[in-house]
């Protein structure tokens, strides 16, 4: 199965005083770096966001209009997309504890549905999904800008896939992020 990953780093961070997430950093690496890690298995990787240096070969992209939310993020990285992979791995930069073996185990659970998704204890499904390309594409709305991810993603049968440690911890606030596990 082919994949690409859109990594969604372009939000407004309001809760974070506007900082950028990208470039926040634990334990020695940027989240953004961290994405990239956790996106080894896909064949291309867009990021949505402001263009920084990076590790590896990736196409940056916006949204526009700007600041349309995670939806019209995601529809920007698919649209610049040079393949059309077998499915697309969804990834929100500020979850910085996500590695390759969550995605290995969101592809494995896909098998049989539209994709998969993470979900916290608590039974959240989080911004970390592997869907089918066709799928997606089937279910995305006609005018992105200020769609619910919610909406989007309830129109799909995505595998429940549990996080483990603390794979679904999200980096939202100053807290969040001091209180980050070491």
């Amino acid at each position: 199965m082919e994949l690409a990953a859109v990594i969604l780093a372009g939000g407004t961070a309001a809760r974070l005083d506007g900082a950028d997430k990208a470039s926040l950093e634990h334990q020695g690496s940027t989240f953004l770096e961290r994405a990239l890690a956790a996106t080894a298995a896909a064949a291309e990787v867009v990021v949505v966001g402001e263009q920084v240096p990076t590790s590896r070969a990736v196409t940056f992209v916006r949204e526009d209009p700007p600041l349309g939310g995670p939806v019209a993020g995601l529809v920007a990285g698919r649209r610049v997309l040079a393949r059309t992979p077998d499915a697309l791995l969804v990834l929100a930069v500020d979850m910085p504890f996500v590695t390759a073996a969550t995605v290995d185990r969101l592809l494995a659970a896909a098998a049989g549905h539209d994709g998969a998704a993470l979900h916290d204890n608590d039974g959240r499904r989080q911004l970390v999904a592997v869907v089918r390309l066709a799928a997606l594409d089937e279910a995305t709305p006609e005018q992105p800008h200020g769609s619910s991810v919610r909406s989007l993603l309830d129109r799909l049968d995505l595998a429940r896939v549990e996080a483990v440690g603390e794979e679904a911890w999200g980096v939202d606030t100053w807290r969040d992020l001091r209180d980050l596990p070491r």
